[in-house]
C-alpha cells in the first residue's frame, strides 16, 4: 500500500506555530504546541472534541498510524523546519498544535449542577513546569475534579509541563487565577475544606477522616505555601518521615502532592 500523501506545512503556519514556544503567544492565540510521539498520541486519544486539534505535523518520511483519522489536519515539514518547532535535543519529528482547554467551575458537573463530593488541587506558585505537569497527571489518577493555579505558577501549556503530564491536560478541568487567596475563599464559601501542605502542620495520620469537599494546596518548591494562603487554611498537614532522623530538608513538590492525594482520596 502506498503511503498517504501529506501536504507541506506553509511557511506562515510554521512561523505561527513556532511562536507558541512563548507564553504570550500561547495566551493570545489560545493554542499550545506538543512534541513527541507519546505526548501527541495521548492528547489525540483524549480530545474532548475534534476541533481541539488544530494540526498534526510530522517530519518528512515519518509514518504516524494514529494520525490517519485526522488526515485533514496532517502536514509535513523538512528536517530543517523541524528544528524550528523542536524543544528537545533529539526530536522524534512529530508535533501537535492544540487548543487550550475551556473549563467549568470546579464545583460544577458538566450539566452545571453543584457537586456534593469534590476534590480540587491548588498550586501556590509551583514554578517548575515539570512539577506542574506531573501534579496534573497525578491529580487525574486520583480522581481530582479540577486544578487551580496561582499567577506565579508555571504555565500549564509550557512544553515541559505538557510532556510531564503526558497527554493528561484534557483529562481534568484546570484554570489559572490572579489571586489564589480570593479563589480559595470562594471555594470555602461553597463548602470546601482548605488543606495546606506544611512542615509545621499536623501529621496526616492523626486525621481519622476528611470532609467530602476538599482543596489540597501545594506550595512553592523553595518557600512552601505563602503566608496569606496558609493563614486561611482549615487544616495544615505534613508528611511524616521514616527512620530515626530527618536526612533531607523536604520532599519534591510533585512527590509530596502524590502522597497527600493518595491519603486524602483513598484513606
Amino acid at each position: 500500500m502506498r503511503p498517504m500523501p501529506i501536504a507541506a506545512l506553509s511557511k506562515a503556519k510554521l512561523r505561527q506555530y513556532a511562536r507558541l514556544h512563548q507564553k504570550k503567544f500561547r495566551d493570545q492565540e489560545g493554542l499550545f504546541l506538543a512534541e513527541g510521539l507519546r505526548t501527541v498520541r495521548e492528547l489525540c486519544l483524549n480530545l474532548p472534541a475534534e476541533e481541539m486539534l488544530v494540526a498534526l505535523i510530522v517530519r518528512e518520511g515519518e509514518s504516524v498510524s494514529f494520525a490517519e483519522i485526522h488526515k485533514g489536519k496532517l502536514f509535513s515539514i523538512s528536517e530543517k523546519e523541524c528544528s524550528q518547532l523542536a524543544e528537545t535535543s533529539s526530536s522524534q519529528g512529530i508535533f501537535g498544535v492544540f487548543r487550550h482547554y475551556s473549563t467549568l467551575s470546579p464545583d460544577c458537573k458538566a450539566d452545571g449542577r453543584a457537586m456534593e463530593k469534590s476534590f480540587v488541587v491548588a498550586l501556590d506558585d509551583v514554578q517548575d513546569p515539570g512539577n506542574v505537569g506531573t501534579i496534573l497527571r497525578t491529580a487525574v489518577w486520583f480522581g481530582a475534579d479540577a486544578m487551580v493555579c496561582s499567577s506565579g505558577t508555571a504555565d500549564r501549556y509550557n512544553a515541559k509541563a505538557v510532556r510531564s503530564c503526558a497527554g493528561s491536560i484534557y483529562a481534568i478541568r484546570h484554570y489559572g487565577v490572579e489571586c489564589l487567596q480570593v479563589e480559595l475563599r470562594q471555594l470555602q464559601k461553597q463548602g470546601y475544606c482548605i488543606v495546606c501542605s506544611s512542615l509545621e502542620g499536623k501529621d496526616f495520620r492523626e486525621f481519622s477522616s476528611w470532609p467530602e469537599k476538599l482543596v489540597l494546596v501545594i506550595g512553592n518548591e523553595a518557600n512552601g505555601i505563602s503566608e496569606t494562603v496558609r493563614a486561611m487554611a482549615d487544616r495544615l498537614v505534613r508528611i511524616p518521615h521514616g527512620g530515626e532522623s530527618v536526612r533531607v530538608e523536604s520532599l519534591n513538590a510533585s512527590v509530596s502532592a502524590a502522597i497527600l492525594m493518595e491519603r486524602l482520596t483513598l484513606s
